[in-house]
């Protein structure tokens, strides 16, 4: 029942501390509660270090912070003795911050059209929050008396919170294309996987080109690009490998209603062992519409004879499906097209070759397949 709905945990970027500069932030603080000389420091977070861009003193309970970023991005400040640190968006402009030790979530952000639409943003999800507390006081309850009926109840209630809170984000995001705030929102959402792939990659096209350039906006581009053919919601291109009999077989030749990609190895022990499980959801669904295309990774140094490895391991676990495989190891160039780095790795498609579901194992491969053929 519990769920972060906030901006408060996403990283940032840098620029170096210096002198008060007429084209770049100026952050002028007042605290109501701190002592002299204590350290303040505008920061980010990237692969669990710290950055700083700018420190300061406390003086008279105020403090200045200077400097030039490059583009607008959000940055955390944090004071010593106060507890938590505070979100806003540093652009090249005056920015006033009005600090509540004992809260400094509550704290006042004043300063430019970015910071306005995170005010705004922030009130939202204030109130989602508020909700989502007192329903989770009510989940607790019920649960305490086991009320299964009201728990289910609160269950649906929390999930509308949820689909509320989506929605929010993406008429956020479609209506302000240009506020760095709308990149963040969705770059959090890709860490998140709440937001099918095609939608990122209509609201990443809408966004202004100066968007485009922030780091988020970069970093948004580097995710579609390595995710063009694998995310869910995506179309899976077209692929071929030889058989174990020296014939060539496509995807598009075997797809049924739903097809599953699955990518395995002899030499591979997690592979192995989920393959009985693979065999029996097969033997129930095959019938219905169930295809699987198998493609060995086979072909490691260390193996003797990969072919025939990969022909006795596939007699040994009964897989009597089709199989693929150019026996070169993750070099496999279907296994570069969807850029696997470690097996096994499934992919269940429809009958357009959308990727409806990935990587499920166990109990959730024969749920879903369930789900979609009976």
């Amino acid at each position: 029942m519990q769920r972060i709905l906030s901006l408060l945990c996403i990283s940032l970027l840098i620029i170096s501390c210096g002198k008060e500069k007429t084209d770049g932030f100026v952050v002028n603080g007042n605290v109501d509660k701190a002592e002299n000389n204590s350290l303040v420091k505008l920061i980010r977070t990237e692969n669990r270090q710290e950055i700083l861009l700018d420190s300061a003193r406390v003086t008279d309970n105020t403090f200045t912070l200077n400097g030039k970023v490059e583009n607008p991005d959000m940055y955390f400040l944090t004071i010593d003795g106060v507890r938590g640190s505070l979100p806003f968006i540093v652009a090249n402009e005056p920015i006033d911050l009005t600090i509540v030790s004992d809260s400094i979530y509550t704290s006042t952000i004043k300063g430019g059209k970015e910071n306005d639409h995170l005010n705004e943003y922030q009130e939202f999800i204030k109130v989602l929050r508020l909700r989502n507390n007192n329903l989770t006081k009510e989940f607790q309850a019920s649960q305490s008396v086991k009320d299964t009926a009201q728990m289910s109840v609160l269950r649906n209630k929390y999930e509308a919170i949820m689909a509320e809170n989506d929605a929010h984000d993406i008429a956020f995001m479609t209506e302000n294309n240009g506020a760095v705030l709308s990149a963040l929102i969705l770059e959090r959402a890709l860490m998140s996987n709440k937001i099918e792939f095609v939608k990122i990659k209509d609201l990443y096209t809408n966004f202004e080109a100066s968007l485009k350039n922030t780091r988020p906006g970069k970093a948004i581009a580097t995710y579609i690009e390595a995710n063009e053919n694998t995310a869910i919601g995506s179309v899976v291109p077209n692929f071929s490998g030889p058989t174990p009999e020296g014939e060539t077989i496509a995807l598009n030749d075997i797809k049924g209603k739903i097809t599953l990609i699955d990518f395995w190895a002899a030499w591979c022990a997690p592979c192995r062992k989920e393959n009985p499980n693979v065999v029996n959801v097969y033997n129930k669904y095959h019938e219905k519409g169930l295809e699987i295309i198998s493609v060995s990774l086979d072909g490691t140094p260390q193996q003797k004879d990969p072919k025939q490895a990969w022909m006795d391991a596939i007699q040994k676990d009964k897989l009597t499906w089709n199989h693929v495989s150019n026996l070169q190891y993750f070099n496999d160039p279907i296994a570069k097209q969807f850029n696997i780095n470690s097996i096994p790795a499934t992919y269940l498609i429809d009958a357009d070759g959308k990727i409806i579901a990935k990587n499920l194992r166990g109990p959730a491969l024969e749920e879903k397949v369930a789900a979609l053929l009976n």
